[in-house]
């Protein structure tokens, strides 16, 4: 049978390592669990992935928003301590795979498997029929499935995550994955309205398919290249002014008035939320609440890296 998969290698490709297979969206404590048990083996640790998310290919209604661009999801990943991270193209044609065929074209032949380790849920091959006893079976090396549960309790999850972040319960967010919520963008030209009252502000553009926090004000950060800083986030369309427009990121670097932004690759990471969207009667209420929300965004984000 042809190869009808391709891998993408980020960092150097490795034969004989311990491999860990999973999505990884959000590379959360459930991940981040796989990540140390496979460490502990003592071998190099390979990261293999998909993407696009399986769902978007076998069952497009389903498919999930993401937590991470595959870009940061890479970056995750190493930052936990893989040795490199192979992303599978995951196509209709290598949906159909067999499980006997994903173990023997991918486990065996690209990545010379020493060693397994997956979460106990783990499906694999068309129509997910295999599952972590077929592989233990059938892998011819040792196989570590993680009852993440057992481990971390139900509430670790991709979906309890998406959840929580939609719903607005960014804190709960941020002790899942262990670190804020961040979405990731260039920085598009907009109303330009809060440079004219004294807050300007990044607008980020995010992917469509980008969880994105429900509409309020929060406190984070704002990162472009090497620079991080303390940042008012708000979340919406902006009601207390006429017209009509969609969701809108934005991020007011604290105290940084003269920043040129505009089709730089922005960062947003989201700390804690500080209230809802609010319709204000006039320029004057709101712009008073706004200098309510910077000082708390301030207080927040001094003693947090």
């Amino acid at each position: 049978m042809s190869k009808n998969f391709k891998i993408e290698w980020h960092g150097a490709s490795i034969a004989g390592a311990t491999v860990i297979i999973g999505i990884f969206d959000g590379v959360h404590k459930g991940h981040q669990a796989i990540i140390k048990r496979a460490l502990d083996l003592n071998n190099p640790v390979v990261a293999l992935t998909f993407h696009p998310h399986p769902s978007a290919i076998v069952a497009k209604d389903k498919a999930p928003t993401e937590l991470l661009t595959l870009s940061e999801r890479v970056h995750q990943l190493l930052t936990q301590g893989v040795s490199s991270v192979a992303v599978i193209d995951f196509t209709e044609d290598f949906s159909k795979l067999t499980p006997d065929q994903f173990i023997e074209d991918v486990l065996k032949k690209e990545l010379a498997a020493k060693a397994l380790v997956i979460g106990s849920n783990f499906r694999f091959g068309a129509k997910a029929s295999g599952d972590a006893q077929y592989l233990k079976e059938r892998a011819g090396v040792p196989v570590t499935a993680l009852d993440l549960e057992s481990e971390l309790g139900n509430s670790v999850s991709s979906t309890r995550i998406r959840e929580a972040i939609v719903g607005g319960n960014i804190e709960i967010a941020r002790e899942l994955l262990t670190r804020p919520h961040q979405l990731v963008g260039p920085v598009i030209h907009g109303e330009k309205r809060g440079r004219q009252i004294g807050y300007p502000t990044a607008n980020v553009q995010v992917g469509a398919n980008a969880t994105i926090p429900s509409d309020g004000v929060y406190a984070g950060w704002l990162t472009v290249g090497t620079h991080r800083w303390p940042a008012a986030i708000s979340i919406g369309t902006n009601p207390t002014f006429d017209g009509v427009r969609g969701r809108q990121v934005e991020a007011y670097a604290l105290d940084e008035k003269d920043l040129d932004l505009y089709d730089k690759v922005a960062k947003v990471e989201f700390g804690w939320r500080l209230r809802d969207t609010i319709k204000f009667a006039g320029l004057d209420p709101l712009l008073a609440q706004m200098k309510i929300d910077c000082d708390k965004a301030r207080e927040l984000t001094r003693y947090h890296a």
